[in-house]
C-alpha cells in the first residue's frame, strides 16, 4: 500500500521553490558587487552558495530515496517550472563567479552547460503543455517564466562573463521570443482573477522578466548609456506597480519560503538601477538607497524563513 501523503518523510516533502532563497541572495550579492562593496557582496555569495550546495545536495538525495516525487513534481504546471530555479540559480552563480576565477572556466562552462540543458527540458514541458493545452487554467502562473525568460536571460549572462559573446545573444533573442508567447496567457490569467491562496506568493516572479531582461541588456553592453537603460528601467517598474495594486492578495496570504519570488526580481531591479546610477553620473545615493531597500527586504523574508524553519513549519506538511 502507499504511503498516506501526511506522513511522508521531510525529505520526499523538499520543494522547488526553496532555490528562490538561494536565487534572491547571489542577485542581491550583484547588486551590492556593483555598488563597489566587496564585503557585503561576498558575504551574500557565499551565503548563496551555500544555500544552493546544501539544496543540490539534498536533491540528489531526494532523486535517490524518492524518484517517483520528483516525475509527479516534473509533471506539475507549478513545481515543476520551480524546478528551474536550481539551473537559473547556477547561471546567476556562473555570471558572478567566471570574472573572480577565470582559470575555473572550464569548469564553470560545463557547470553553464548542465543547466541550461536542464532548463531546456523543463521550459520543452511547459511549452508543450501550454501548446497542446494540457494546462489546467488556475495553474497557470507567473512562476512558469522561470525556465523560458529569467532562465534565458541568466544563461545569456553567463555565457557573456565566459566570453562567448555569440551564443549569449542567440540566449537573449529567445528569451525575449519566449517573453512574447507566454506573456499573453499568463496576464490574461492575472487580469482575470485572484490566484488561489496557495499560488498568490508566486505573484513575485510577474516582476522578473523586464527587470531581468534590463540587467542583461547592461551586462551584455557594459558601455550602453544610461538613457537606454532608462527605458527598459521603466518598462521593469510597470510589472512592480502591477504586483503592488494587488497586494491585499498576497498581503493576506500566510508566510511561506515561496515570497522569496520578490527577492530575485527586486534585487535585478536594484542592479538596473546601479548601473543607470554609476553610467548616468546620478548621485550615489539613489543606488544606494534602492540596494538597501532591497537588502532589508531579503533580512525580512531570511529572518522569516528561519522562523518557520526553527517551527518545523518550513516544508508544506502534504
Amino acid at each position: 500500500m502507499h504511503e498516506p501523503l501526511a506522513t511522508r518523510p521531510w525529505l520526499a516533502r523538499l520543494h522547488p521553490g526553496l532555490f528562490a532563497i538561494a536565487l534572491g541572495l547571489l542577485a542581491l550579492d550583484g547588486a551590492w558587487s556593483r555598488l563597489g562593496q566587496p564585503r557585503p557582496a561576498r558575504l551574500l555569495m557565499l551565503a548563496g552558495l551555500l544555500v544552493l550546495g546544501v539544496l543540490s545536495l539534498l536533491w540528489l538525495f531526494k532523486a535517490a530515496r524518492h524518484w517517483a516525487q520528483i516525475k509527479r513534481e516534473f509533471v506539475h504546471p507549478v513545481q515543476g517550472a520551480q524546478l528551474a530555479l536550481l539551473p537559473v540559480s547556477i547561471l546567476l552563480a556562473v555570471s558572478q563567479l567566471a570574472p573572480l576565477l577565470p582559470h575555473w572556466s572550464s569548469w564553470l562552462l560545463a557547470a553553464s552547460l548542465l543547466a541550461l540543458t536542464l532548463q531546456g527540458v523543463i521550459a520543452w514541458r511547459i511549452v508543450s503543455q501550454l501548446s497542446t493545452g494540457q494546462m489546467p487554467e488556475e495553474l497557470i502562473t507567473p512562476a512558469l517564466y522561470l525556465p523560458i525568460v529569467p532562465g534565458g536571460l541568466l544563461g545569456a549572462m553567463a555565457l557573456a562573463a565566459l566570453q562567448l559573446h555569440g551564443f549569449a545573444m542567440l540566449l537573449l533573442g529567445m528569451s525575449l521570443g519566449g517573453w512574447a508567447l507566454l506573456e499573453m496567457r499568463i496576464l490574461h490569467r492575472l487580469f482575470d482573477g485572484p490566484l488561489p491562496l496557495a499560488l498568490r506568493p508566486t505573484l513575485g516572479i510577474e516582476m522578473a522578466p523586464a527587470a531581468v531582461t534590463a540587467l542583461c541588456v547592461a551586462s551584455l553592453w557594459p558601455a550602453l548609456p544610461a538613457d537606454y537603460l532608462l527605458i527598459g528601467l521603466g518598462v521593469a517598474l510597470g510589472p512592480v506597480v502591477a504586483v503592488l495594486t494587488r497586494w491585499h492578495w498576497w498581503s493576506s496570504t500566510p508566510f511561506t519560503f515561496g515570497f522569496w519570488s520578490f527577492s530575485f526580481p527586486l534585487a535585478a531591479l536594484a542592479s538596473v538601477i546601479v548601473e543607470v546610477v554609476l553610467r548616468g553620473h546620478w548621485p550615489l545615493a539613489v543606488a544606494y538607497t534602492a540596494v538597501a531597500l532591497v537588502s532589508l527586504i531579503v533580512a525580512y523574508l531570511s529572518v522569516r524563513t528561519l522562523i518557520l524553519l526553527l517551527r518545523g513549519q518550513l516544508l508544506p506538511s502534504l
